[in-house]
């Protein structure tokens, strides 16, 4: 007798999950980290979001799409962090110009 194989997880949980640390990475950063530093450490919450997007694929253990999975997941923390520069960007400026 063989065991059936069970149905694969879902995973969109896992890239929404890489999408939420990036907005929360983001927030971070635009809070507590001085102006002239805002865009290095954007840059190093991206790469830390590309990072976890990996691991989170790789621990989902599924060879299929796991091209567009870590690409989906990458794409929309970069989109999630494109906001949120733009948003402090645009602060940024209304308060210089008051």
């Amino acid at each position: 007798m063989t065991t059936p194989e069970l149905a694969p997880r879902r995973p969109f949980g896992g890239i929404v999950a890489v999408w939420v640390f990036a907005a929360v990475a983001g927030v971070a950063v635009a809070l507590f980290v001085p102006s002239p530093w805002h865009a290095t450490w954007m840059t190093l919450a991206l790469a830390a979001s590309v990072i976890l997007a990996f691991v989170i694929q790789l621990a989902y253990g599924r060879v299929q799409r796991f091209i567009q999975r870590v690409a989906l997941s990458s794409l929309g923390a970069l989109l999630v962090l494109g906001v949120i520069s733009v948003a402090v960007a645009l602060s940024a400026l209304i308060a210089s110009s008051r």
